[in-house]
């Protein structure tokens, strides 16, 4: 495996044993090089290699991508703060271990998403 790159990655266990996973991506890419800045930074037709290692039990993985097209929004910062924020979201969700909260969180979801609509309604009718 021709990988230049290693990271541990703290939330991904090994699927055999449990253990911590060291992810490398590859090839030329330093060794702080995420997945996902390695996948932004790439050119269009580029092949990377990722691999994935479990020191513990020995467990590998090897992938390779291609990137056959890049399609980018210039300009428009909204889908940007929006994936931003939704992954910040399922984040805080994957933390809240108490079925309760959980509930409750999708409860408040539902009923601002009701109340969206009449809110936008209000702001069209107001003339400047």
């Amino acid at each position: 495996m021709l990988m230049t790159a290693a990271r541990i990655l703290s939330d991904m266990d090994c699927p055999a044993c449990g253990g911590s996973v060291t992810l490398e991506v590859g090839p030329d890419r330093p060794p702080s090089t995420s997945l996902s800045d390695a996948v932004l930074d790439a050119a269009e037709d580029e092949r990377l290699n990722v691999g994935r290692t479990c020191w513990d039990c020995g467990w590998q993985e090897e992938r390779r991508l291609h990137v056959e097209a890049i399609e980018t929004t210039a300009g428009d910062a909204n889908p940007i703060e929006r994936a931003r924020l939704l992954e910040e979201i399922t984040d805080e969700l994957a933390a809240i271990e108490a079925l309760g909260t959980l509930e409750d969180t999708l409860a408040e979801v539902r009923r601002q998403r009701r109340l969206e609509p009449a809110a936008e309604e209000t702001s069209e009718d107001v003339t400047e």
